[in-house]
């Protein structure tokens, strides 16, 4: 049985409930107000938790893309200027933290360099997700378990070969892969879901899925081939600025994701066959000879 690991006070893995996170990310486009948006469509639909995603621009951003110039919706300006226009201080992360809190809704984020992994420590983070894009990031994957905190690893963008090493590097102990595509939006020929199944194969941790596709119905079939965390961004409008906006979910299909969800792993069952009551009057009536 492949081990679980323990987000807060949940614990994800085989056999418990399937751990659904709204992938907020950057779709803020730097406004707390459409934060805590968002955070109230989690804790109104039934989302375990938000994420989003940290950056220190200078460091994440190379030196010769600083003053490319970009449209925005405050206008064209240098693309480091924009960068941090989309990131948060300590104090308005306080405030998301503090309103998460109040809502009953976990929070974490995505580290993209090691100053990040500093400021996340500051609020004493539940887990740390490891972006697709930082699989190969061996300074920032040792600096990540250098916090003793559990890591869920996305996948995509990445061959077999650097997601070994990635979790050689991190260990298997309180470590989550999820199985992701990095197009946005992901069209269903490459979403591989297979790749759920692989995974769980190769290496004894728990897999969820990471998914970047339009419409619900390939999220929902994840959970049916085996993953124990889902994450999809979510949204307020999908027509909102933003490169991530097109491959979200709008909160009247965030409600529905988590609806089919919870019905498709009530159905799934123990794998044990059995008779059930609602099934003994039909067999009464249709059987010819009692069974054996």
């Amino acid at each position: 049985m492949a081990s679980r690991i323990k987000i807060g006070n949940t614990e994800v893995g085989q056999g418990q409930p399937v751990y659904i996170v709204g992938e907020i990310g950057i779709n803020h486009n730097g406004d707390i107000d459409v934060v805590k948006q968002l955070v109230d469509v989690a804790a109104e639909t039934g989302l375990n938790a938000v994420k989003f995603q940290k950056r220190t621009p200078e460091l994440c951003v190379p030196r010769d893309q600083w003053d490319i110039e970009r449209d925005t919706p405050w206008g064209v300006m240098k693309y480091i200027d924009y960068r941090y226009k989309v990131e948060f201080d300590v104090s308005e992360y306080q405030e998301i933290s503090d309103y998460c809190a109040s809502k009953g809704i976990d929070w974490f984020a995505s580290p993209w360099d090691e100053e990040a992994v500093d400021f996340l420590e500051g609020f004493d983070t539940l887990c740390y997700k490891i972006a697709s894009a930082s699989v190969t990031d061996i300074p920032l994957l040792n600096k990540i378990r250098s916090t003793g905190r559990p890591v869920i690893m996305s996948s995509g963008m990445s061959t077999m070969d650097e997601i070994r090493l990635g979790v050689e590097t991190l260990g298997t102990e309180n470590l989550l892969i999820c199985h992701s595509t990095s197009a946005y939006p992901c069209p269903p020929s490459e979403l591989n879901l297979n790749m759920i199944k692989t995974l769980a194969d190769e290496f004894d941790v728990p897999i969820g899925y990471s998914g970047h596709e339009t419409g619900l119905s390939t999220t929902v079939a994840a959970v049916a081939l085996g993953a124990s965390l889902v994450e999809r961004h979510i949204t307020i409008d999908r027509a909102m600025w933003g490169s991530d906006q097109a491959a979200s979910v709008e909160p009247q299909g965030v409600a529905r994701l988590v609806r089919d969800i919870r019905v498709v792993e009530s159905a799934l069952g123990d794998g044990q066959k059995r008779v059930y009551d609602s099934e003994i009057g039909v067999m009464q009536k249709l059987r010819r000879t009692p069974s054996a």
